[in-house]
């Protein structure tokens, strides 16, 4: 699965370790005049040091619409975390996902002994990623990241990546013909993007080579040594499912605001068989992907990991949900909140934008911006303040 908003909080510091120049926004454009932008390119690579062999896998790479029609698009997460989740985690998916535990058992175990990772976590994104390594995709990751940083909507965010794919060839890591994936040029059975696999990337088999194609010792330790990056802490929790009260103080349920598990059981808050939780200081943020009708969870801190991994929220918390069910939790509760589709979605950030709001475009995506924007509104409303645009908040919006 490709990710269109995942970790870019690395690009700046890898590009100034690259050295790559600063020059991309002002020599962007499409297909035509690519092949000086390349030659350019290859010119600048080569004095950040990469070497001809490796330069060398860049001939015959063109630009390719194909990839930018997908970047175009992406709708998928638009859905709600309901559809989405019920597509991703499918009983096939829940089967392979336990067999692949059993059957990696002893290395999952050393990776969560040095990493402090748990199996079912690294296990839900290699499902989620690439169907534990059936489906890498088939785009030249070359000349998917080639024709991005050609591209003008985020050409130096690219120019990073292409580069230090060029570095990983350099390295020995991979091959030029195995730099297939997504079409926005991740790598791999848990599609790390060039700059995590050059940084972050473990050799874990000892064959002197990362190889995260191929090596599921290489991709299960270097997952687990990417997620202990973003924060993760061993030995704590990352989601539970909870029941919350009708009179909840609803402003409270945000990702950005967590308390300790005793205060949200004191506001009412239970786990999903009804039992008290913990009244302890394990801080934590009640996460309500589909509004207060929807279902409802404890984000505890490594949830901010799942973040950082994927910067979608119906991603992440798919990605988390799949975890605790490897690791034995049963099915959530669907409860009864109605999605918006994706029109009223842009419908209602659209009529957001007049009223002032930033929600960070209208792309039909219920993104952390809107949720705040949706919030707002809510509160001035003197509405339930769930931060999620129902149907019903679309029909006050428009009376405002």
């Amino acid at each position: 699965m490709s990710k269109k908003v995942r970790r870019r909080s690395y690009v700046a510091a890898i590009a100034a370790m690259l050295l790559l120049p600063a020059t991309a926004s002002a020599q962007c454009g499409g297909a035509q005049g690519f092949g000086s932008w390349l030659q350019q390119f290859k010119g600048e690579a080569q004095a950040a040091g990469v070497s001809a062999r490796a330069l060398a896998a860049l001939d015959g790479v063109r630009f390719d619409q194909k990839v930018i029609n997908a970047d175009r698009r992406q709708g998928v997460f638009s859905q709600s975390f309901l559809e989405f989740a019920g597509r991703m985690v499918a009983d096939y998916r829940m089967q392979q996902g336990r067999a692949r535990l059993k059957k990696h058992a002893g290395t999952f175990s050393r990776v969560e002994s040095q990493y402090g990772v748990p199996g079912p976590v690294i296990a839900a994104f290699w499902g989620l990623e690439t169907d534990f390594g059936a489906n890498l995709g088939g785009f030249s990751t070359l000349q998917s990241l080639a024709t991005l940083a050609r591209d003008c909507r985020r050409p130096d965010r690219f120019r990073a990546e292409l580069l230090a794919a060029l570095k990983l060839l350099d390295r020995g890591d991979l091959a030029a013909a195995d730099m297939k994936g997504a079409w926005a040029g991740e790598i791999g059975q848990m599609q790390f993007i060039p700059t995590e696999y050059l940084t972050t990337a473990v050799d874990f088999d000892g064959d002197g080579k990362r190889n995260l194609v191929r090596s599921v010792p290489d991709v299960l330790a270097s997952s687990a040594a990417l997620l202990k990056k973003h924060g993760w802490r061993g030995g704590e929790p990352w989601l539970e499912e909870v029941r919350a009260p009708n009179d909840m103080p609803w402003p409270e349920a945000d990702l950005a605001i967590k308390h300790p598990r005793s205060q949200w059981a004191a506001w009412g808050v239970a786990r999903a068989d009804g039992s008290a939780l913990p009244a302890d200081s394990m801080p934590a943020a009640l996460l309500l992907p589909m509004g207060r009708l929807g279902p409802a969870f404890l984000a505890y801190r490594n949830f901010d990991v799942y973040t950082r991994w994927n910067e979608s929220l119906v991603y992440a918390t798919t990605a988390a949900y799949f975890a605790t069910r490897l690791a034995g939790a049963p099915r959530v509760r669907a409860g009864s909140a109605k999605a918006p589709t994706r029109n009223q979605i842009i419908e209602v950030q659209k009529r957001l934008e007049q009223l002032g709001h930033d929600v960070g475009g209208a792309d039909g995506i219920i993104g952390a911006k809107t949720r705040a924007a949706v919030k707002a509104v809510q509160m001035q409303l003197g509405m339930p303040a769930d931060s999620y645009p129902d149907p019903g908040f679309l029909a006050a919006l428009k009376r405002m």
